[in-house]
């Protein structure tokens, strides 16, 4: 093996939802000399997207490099979300190592079980942060057990079992050997020496031929205004060097198609350097290739051996991405056509390759099939954000069927958390949503951890519920494992809606009639339309309503009948809530200035004929 390759390590970051992974990448790039030490660097530098600075997740696995020592280490940052859960199966495929990370508290999750379970799957070496000792109901030692339980319940080898580990504070910014040493690490300063050492000692160096034909394999894509699209990969054979004639196909596929590597780059912290030239085990970002997809090979020209790529776990839910005819339509957006909204479900397909798109039988609607819920309402608020309008349908998940013509249905493994008091009406909604418990055990400071398994529908518009249920303070997290016999109708939504019979801008005086009926979703001077949801009642079914609806004038005044009106502030729904709360029959319209709920048929008269038809 080179010296080259010796001192080089790719490693994945690997970790449920918010157990710290971001931040701990934040320090390592700080203690690595990456910044300047009087350059101002923001928290989780690395969720760059404005939807991650938001919602403080990570949506996109990205690529950094650091320095420790004379060894190049490149990360690989990825999602803890299931939802984008094929972000981190694809990046698999450019490291040689994974560190598991794991709150103190928590322990393992659903998805560390996930995550994990890819990486072993792959022959990873796997690394174990125990992370956020200092907090103050830290378990560590409990938790490393757990982690190795879990190790043993995945069927990891002998190797893989014997995992080194190292308890840290990510926001600290320290990583110990021992539990003897946080105390000391906490209240006078520690780094992140014992984490680097392990990673430089623990996880193997890439290996290949540096002076075989080239074979690159892009596994995640990057797009520049100047330069244009850009695969990312590892060399995994070979070398690639700026201006060289490559060919490009995929394992399954006939034929390859040529092209030209007009400038090779590699990271450098949050920046890309170009170089001129990468051997075995660099991770790469290759501008000039326009055409280049998720998957796909780079080989020499004269030996075409395309790389095995990972499989992707398959989609579960469907939404139907379709253009706005509401009577607003078109007076907000800038993209309204179907031509630009299928380029633009196109375009997302090429680089996310958990989704899916299908054409149906109108030139006007696409099918995107997603991970979950979030995946796609992110896709969705990306395009409103962008200027499109859109609509879309209820969430719907994707059914298989057995070799005798059998129904099947996504199942999901539910891990909740909740407080004792709210312990009750959880089993109850879950039992209603055709959840079988699976394990029940005591938690730490009244809290209850229980597991269920549910039918993925059963899922969809309990999540919000769930966090009324237990006043914010209950845990959800999820992953699909199998599909079952379909388990029966399972009704998701027990409210009625306040539907407006009258198209125009919204009046006090309406409103005030209105809110007698239920929760309104607007508030006074907004446009309307003919069967436009404006409500929520408590109500089964529709309930009609006349928001436009002005006070008769007459020369009569009663003694305090022209008082103020007084209107209760209006209940704004959030993307996902539409999303959870939007039933079969019903559309949510989506502009960049605007999220709507309406019926699909608009017209009370028609709507109420198609009802007593239906029924």
């Amino acid at each position: 093996m080179s010296k080259t390759i010796e001192k080089i390590r790719n490693i994945a970051i690997i970790a449920h939802v918010d157990h710290g992974k971001t931040t701990l990448v934040d320090s390592m790039l700080k203690q690595s000399g990456t910044f300047r030490s009087n350059e101002n660097v923001v928290d989780r530098v690395m969720d760059s997207d404005a939807l991650e600075k938001e919602r403080g997740i990570t949506i996109m696995a990205k690529n950094t490099a650091i320095h420790y020592k004379d060894y190049r280490i490149n990360i690989v940052d990825t999602p803890g979300h299931a939802d984008f859960g094929g972000e981190v199966e694809r990046v698999l495929k450019m490291v040689d190592g994974v560190i598991l990370l794991v709150d103190s508290f928590d322990g393992p999750m659903p998805q560390t079980r996930f995550v994990l379970r890819k990486a072993l799957g792959l022959g990873l070496k796997a690394c174990v942060v125990v992370n956020k000792v200092d907090r103050p109901d830290a378990r560590p030692e409990e938790v490393l057990d757990e982690v190795l339980d879990l190790f043993i319940e995945l069927g990891a080898d002998d190797d893989q079992l014997d995992f080194p580990h190292v308890f840290a504070s990510g926001k600290n910014g320290y990583a110990v050997n021992s539990l003897d040493e946080v105390a000391e690490a906490s209240q006078n300063g520690g780094d992140l020496e014992a984490l680097f050492s392990m990673i430089i000692e623990q996880i193997p160096a890439p290996e290949g031929d540096t002076e075989a034909p080239l074979q690159l394999l892009i596994s995640n894509i990057d797009f520049d205004p100047y330069v244009g699209r850009i695969g990312i990969g590892e060399v995994h054979r070979g070398t690639i060097k700026s201006g060289q004639n490559v060919a490009i196909s995929r394992k399954g596929d006939e034929g390859s198609a040529s092209g030209k590597v007009v400038k090779l780059m590699r990271f450098e912290g949050l920046a890309k350097a170009e170089i001129e030239s990468a051997s075995v085990g660099e991770i790469v970002a290759v501008a000039g290739i326009t055409d280049v997809e998720i998957g796909e090979t780079l080989t020499a020209p004269d030996v075409i051996e395309p790389f095995d790529f990972i499989e992707i776990d398959e989609p579960t839910i469907a939404m139907t991405f379709s253009v706005n005819d509401s009577p607003l339509a078109g007076t907000e957006g800038k993209y309204l056509t179907s031509r630009h909204i299928k380029g633009r479900l196109i375009r997302e397909m090429e680089r996310n390759v958990s989704m899916q798109l299908e054409e149906t039988d109108s030139t006007e609607a696409f099918v995107v099939k997603g991970r979950g819920e979030l995946s796609l309402s992110i896709l969705a608020e990306n395009m409103r954000r962008e200027g499109y309008e859109i609509q879309l349908s209820k969430p719907q998940v994707v059914l298989k069927e057995d070799e005798n013509g059998k129904k099947l249905e996504p199942v999901e493994e539910v891990f909740i958390e909740v407080p004792d008091e709210n312990l009750g009406v959880v089993i109850e909604k879950m039992a209603n949503r055709k959840a079988v418990m699976q394990g029940m055990k005591a938690g730490n400071a009244g809290y209850t951890r229980i597991t269920f398994h549910i039918p993925s529908r059963g899922l969809i518009g309990y999540r919000n519920e769930f966090l009324t249920d237990t006043k914010g303070n209950g845990v959800m997290s999820t992953e699909v494992i199998d599909y079952q016999p379909w388990a029966g109708d399972i009704k998701t939504r027990s409210m009625g809606v306040l539907v407006a019979t009258q198209s125009g801008e919204s009046i006090v005086y309406g409103l005030h009639g209105a809110q007698s009926r239920g929760d309104l979703f607007i508030g006074p001077n907004e446009k309307v339309y003919e069967g436009m949801i404006v409500g929520r009642t408590n109500k089964s079914g529709e309930v009609d309503v006349n928001v436009c609806k002005k006070k008769n004038l007459t020369n009569v005044r009663a003694s305090g009948s022209d008082d103020a009106l007084t209107l209760t502030p209006p209940s704004r729904l959030s993307l996902e809530q539409c999303l959870e709360f939007v039933d079969d029959d019903e559309l949510i319209e989506i502009t960049p200035e605007n999220i709507r709920l309406r019926k699909k048929i608009l017209n009370t008269e028609q709507r109420r004929k198609a009802l007593s038809k239906s029924k």
